[in-house]
């Protein structure tokens, strides 16, 4: 996987190439870009062709006919009707394109970014994803709704102005494109430094969206240890930073579109000097002055526009590249060409068995430091199994490996009987039902988060697993009963509810393998009675593997399996491990006060 890590590509080296690579999610509108583009083009020869009616004016208009002169004049407003009508196609089609293709980029790398397995976020912090999911696709949306079209126009005014230049007056022309030099050393130094403070702004705003989602996430932590005053002045350092920048930022900018003004205008001032020299010598009309300078400010104009436009294109460009590394991090779980189809479920006998052996895992920010070492586990289908250890023995590791997160270094962990790197992690998943010991909440209804496991599940299915829960007495006493919306993270719920509720998920889920991270950790006693007779119920019926750390919440399991250091070091049920004197019986005493 390459190397995503928020400082890694900071001085890597970004160009305006870098916005080809989203021409991909261009081309299905190649249509409507290809009418943007007629419509660039109709525009910017219109404008083009106001400088031949401005020299026909002056040259045969004053002093001739009233006809001729509204013949001019008509013409003209035709011209301006022209330009008017492509520029209102151009806006329109090249806004819908920026919109619709940003909407498209945004929801490639939401889609690939939510099925990397977890090993991608121990080293990208999720608010650097944001920050590109976010400020980085607006970037780009301004571009191709705005920059881009900006560029291509002042582009195709700068050679068509230049053309009609030569037209007008090959002479002064050739002095105006002498000075061009003088120009264009300004904007390639100041363009270098403009695309270096640019993409370390861009670095500082992901900065500050990095703090600001982590700080605000544990919001109740933060004021219960009074740690307001500073987070503050830390996010104010940030976005100091992060000012600094932009105004450095700025000031390139300035310098450089300030610089570039000054000496265009000037250049054309001095070549127009010549020229009207030249009329009074007889050697061009004034008309051909007149549409000289016309056609010298146009230039003038799209070569000035272009410098400013390229520091926008540099920053949309480092927003691109960054965006195409998230849709370039290859998953670190990968699914087998052919997978291995695992036992179908309905009237299956001896769905649910899991198998560990001799697997050794070490997390990818870890390496120095295995998880599970030699470590074999084999569970019986609808056997109940709990996993008993210290913090950092692998309990949780057991389960991250099942739900196939990671794949093992060495050794095979496999469901009824396949492995899960042949399996297709989609379908292995849907075996397997979890009951964190955090439960997820989401931001929606109650009624939502409980048919999260199973949209397509009846009413009567979704109360009856809100029955069996014990969750549906206080959703229906919440405002809009099981339409409550419950807020962020679910805060409007005591964490017992939380839990409860993240229970009623799982049992409405319906799978064979049953995983609890501690269920009932959160409850009070009356509705622990309830839920463990829920859980009783439905693990009957089941695999089940528990993390316990509450060693009364494994008292009935068939087996229970106490690891350290991530191997097992007992096995047994509870009477014969608490005789046997090990680490086992040690938690016992300091929990139940056996010794």
């Amino acid at each position: 996987m390459r190397n995503t890590s928020p400082d890694s590509d900071r001085n890597e080296r970004r160009s305006v190439g870098h916005l080809g690579r989203i021409l991909p999610f261009i081309a299905p509108y190649k249509w409507k870009a290809a009418g943007a583009g007629v419509a660039l083009v109709a525009a910017a020869g219109s404008v083009l062709a106001i400088g031949q009616a401005i020299r026909r004016v002056i040259d045969h208009g004053f002093g001739g006919e009233q006809a001729l002169i509204d013949q001019y004049f008509l013409a003209l407003l035709g011209v301006v009707a022209v330009l008017a009508a492509a520029t209102f196609a151009r806006y329109y089609l090249v806004t819908w394109l920026g919109e619709r293709i940003i909407a498209d980029l945004r929801a490639a790398v939401y889609n690939h970014v939510v099925g990397l397995s977890p090993r991608f976020f121990e080293t990208m912090r999720t608010g650097e994803v944001l920050s590109r999911l976010t400020a980085d696709t607006t970037l780009i949306q301004t571009v191709i709704g705005s920059t881009a079209s900006v560029a291509l126009r002042n582009v195709l005014m700068f050679l068509g102005g230049s053309v009609l230049l030569v037209v007008s007056s090959p002479k002064l022309t050739g002095l105006v494109f002498a000075l061009l030099p003088v120009v264009i050393l300004p904007i390639m130094i100041f363009g270098r430094r403009v695309r270096r403070l640019s993409r370390d702004s861009q670095d500082r705003i992901a900065d500050i969206s990095s703090y600001a989602e982590e700080s605000i996430a544990a919001i109740q932590v933060v004021q219960a240890f009074c740690h307001e005053a500073i987070d503050r002045l830390r996010f104010g350092k940030i976005t100091d930073e992060a000012f600094a920048v932009a105004v450095h930022r700025t000031r390139a900018r300035a310098w450089l579109t300030a610089l570039v003004m000054l000496l265009i205008f000037g250049a054309v001032d001095a070549v127009v000097w010549i020229g009207a020299k030249d009329v009074i010598a007889g050697e061009m009309t004034g008309g051909q002055l007149a549409a000289f300078v016309f056609y010298a400010i146009i230039v003038a104009g799209a070569l000035g526009a272009l410098s400013e436009v390229y520091g926008e294109l540099q920053r949309a460009a480092g927003a691109a590249e960054r965006l195409m590394e998230l849709l370039e991090v290859e998953p670190g779980i990968t699914v087998a060409a052919q997978p291995t189809p695992l036992p179908a479920i309905s009237g299956a006998a001896g769905v649910g068995a899991v198998s560990f052996r001799d697997v050794t895992f070490h997390y990818p920010s870890r390496p120095e430091l295995p998880a599970l070492q030699n470590f074999n586990l084999q569970v019986a289908p609808g056997e109940t199994v709990a996993l008993v250890g210290p913090s950092g023995a692998g309990k949780t590791t057991v389960f991250q490996l099942l739900l196939r997160f990671y794949d093992p270094q060495a050794g095979q962990v496999l469901l009824d009987g396949v492995d899960l790197r042949q399996a297709d992690p989609s379908l292995a998943r849907a075996r397997i039902g979890l009951v964190p010991q955090d439960p997820v909440i989401f931001a929606a209804s109650a009624r939502e988060n409980i048919l999260y496991a199973r949209p397509d599940a009846s009413a009567a299915e979704l109360y009856a697993a809100a029955d069996a829960a014990n969750v549906t007495a206080f959703i229906q006493a919440l405002p809009d009963g099981f339409d409550t919306y419950l807020g962020q993270r679910g805060v409007r719920l005591s964490g017992g509810q939380r839990q409860r509720l993240s229970l009623a998920r799982a049992i409405l889920a319906e799978r064979p393998i049953l995983l609890l991270d501690e269920a009932t950790s959160s409850l009070d006693a009356e509705s622990e009675r309830a839920v463990q007779s829920a859980l009783e119920t439905l693990m009957a019926e089941r695999t089940t593997i528990v993390i316990a750390h509450r060693l009364a919440t494994v008292l009935k399991a068939d087996r229970i399996i106490v690891m350290d250091q991530g191997t097992v070091v007992e096995t047994g049920r509870h009477e014969e491990l608490v005789k046997r004197g090990g680490l086992y019986a040690r938690y016992a005493a300091l929990q139940f006060d056996t010794h």
